[in-house]
């Protein structure tokens, strides 16, 4: 019952966000997100089957044996994974230099809405390939920031964009053109529809061997009382 009792302020805090973002999701959009894989919604604050915890080749801002991981699920195309990659980036800034927090970038297109995602999904592994760690950083936060959303990036500047940050250009065409990132693309949306996610941005927080999702691009200020309170408990 220890670890029940120690991370029931943080799920607390977690469900009281995803009904805020619910509603604000329903408001904004007048409709669910499509349900990927099927059937019915998982229930509120549950992962229905564990997530992997940081890999050697993972996307990671972050110490990726830190006390709090934050495994995020991503569609470039989503305009609240636009709004949440930015609170992101905040937490990963005020947490990452003491190695606390890792942020861990995983993909999740939903092709339904977004044709154009899993193709960019499959560009932000390219430029992975091509410029490590880092240049994988670069271009994704290059790519939420041209992006108005909404399937309204022009792929023909994904190449574009990639030499703008740096990387090879014809390199990064004939890396996207192959489609050899396709699988790794597909394993991570498996990954998270098994988990339960239905909707995006769907992330895990990973603590103390538990794991409980954040439901919808939650505020800069959720995430952060989340964190505080799981860091508090560890003290």
């Amino acid at each position: 019952m220890e670890t029940v009792q120690k991370l029931a302020v943080p799920i607390a805090i977690v469900l009281a966000g995803a009904l805020i973002a619910g509603a604000l999701y329903f408001v904004n959009q007048g409709k669910p997100a499509p349900t990927p894989a099927g059937g019915e919604q998982p229930p509120a604050g549950v992962v229905l089957e564990k997530v992997r915890g940081p890999q050697a080749d993972d996307h990671i801002r972050g110490n990726p044996n830190a006390e709090v991981v934050i495994v995020e699920y991503s569609d470039t195309e989503c305009p609240f994974c636009k709004n949440f990659h930015n609170t992101m980036k905040q937490i990963a800034s005020e947490y990452g230099a003491d190695g606390k927090v890792a942020w861990v970038y995983r993909h999740f297109p939903l092709t339904q809405l977004h044709p154009k995602a899993e193709n960019e999904a499959q560009a932000l592994e390219c430029a992975a390939e091509l410029g490590g760690n880092d240049g994988f950083w670069k271009y994704t936060d290059a790519l939420y920031e041209a992006t108005p959303s909404n399937n309204g990036f022009d792929a023909a500047q994904l190449p574009v964009l990639a030499e703008k940050n740096g990387l090879n250009k014809v390199a990064f065409e004939k890396c996207l053109a192959s489609g050899k990132h396709a699988d790794r693309v597909s394993t991570d949306m498996d990954e998270v529809i098994a988990a339960g996610g239905r909707g995006t941005p769907h992330s895990i927080v990973i603590f103390a061997g538990e794991q409980f999702p954040i439901e919808g691009g939650q505020p800069y200020e959720v995430v952060k009382g989340m964190i505080d309170a799981l860091l508090a408990k560890s003290e």
